[in-house]
């Protein structure tokens, strides 16, 4: 039994010394990994890099990536467009007027639409379009259309490219687009080629210049097939038209 005791107490105190010596081993280790973690971080510039190596692999990643391509952030699912365009009169079916032809000149389009962000690559789109037509050599006549269109585009680059947790923005992108729209022309005068008209296909192609994560401007050539109309005054209703336009808008994703 004595013997038994001895040998308890032994084991004691031999445990004693263990603990305390991880206790000061832990105070030791918790220090040292506190001065490998110590970085000065200013204005998201690190001025003196963190000793040891755990240090080097949580904080020297200065000059690796360029801060102004790199954001952190959520990409959004969501956007509204709105902006304007000039027709291109050389580009666009002319009009006719007393066995007579015009060209479109000074004409332009205003839009607004609400898109959706489907991936880095793909989004679609619907849109409200209002065009004012005037022609040349024709005063006091002129011709509106309104028209609503679902688009959907195919960016040619990935808007964004994610690494983890740290996000690549590109400044330029660009896209091409295809949809139809729906709406009604209005040819302003005697004998105007009034009524429904279809605008199918729609095409774009352009390119979007992002200000920021969220604002963009987008710059691009669109063209419609216009059918189910005449294209004047006194012009027979059915047939196609060609209609040209350059854009520029703003686009805001939220």
């Amino acid at each position: 039994m004595k013997r038994l005791s001895y040998v308890a107490i032994t084991i004691a105190t031999i445990s004693a010394a263990d603990a305390s010596y991880d206790a000061k081993r832990l105070k030791n280790e918790i220090s040292s990994g506190l001065d490998i973690l110590t970085a000065e971080i200013v204005y998201d510039k690190i001025e003196e890099p963190a000793p040891g190596e755990l240090g080097k692999e949580v904080y020297q990643i200065a000059g690796a990536v360029q801060s102004d391509d790199v954001k952190m952030f959520i990409p959004t699912s969501m956007y509204v467009r709105m902006g304007a365009g000039l027709n291109l009169g050389f580009a666009t079916d002319k009009a006719q007027f007393n066995n007579e032809e015009f060209e479109s000149s000074g004409s332009w389009t205003t839009q607004i639409g609400l898109g959706w962000n489907l991936s880095s690559y793909v989004r679609t789109e619907i849109d409200f379009q209002n065009s004012t037509f005037k022609f040349s050599d024709l005063e006091g006549m002129q011709a509106t259309y309104n028209t609503i269109g679902g688009m959907l585009y195919f960016d040619f680059a990935r808007r964004y490219v994610q690494n983890g947790d740290i996000t690549k923005r590109r400044t330029f992108v660009p896209f091409m687009g295809i949809g139809a729209g729906l709406g009604a022309y209005e040819f302003q005068g005697i004998d105007g080629a009034d009524g429904a008209v279809i605008a199918a296909p729609r095409a774009t192609l352009g390119f979007n210049v992002s200000i920021n994560d969220l604002i963009g401007i987008d710059i691009a050539y669109q063209y419609q097939m216009m059918i189910g109309n005449g294209f004047g005054w006194g012009a027979n209703n059915g047939g196609v038209d060609n209609i040209s336009n350059i854009m520029a808008s703003i686009r805001a994703n939220f």
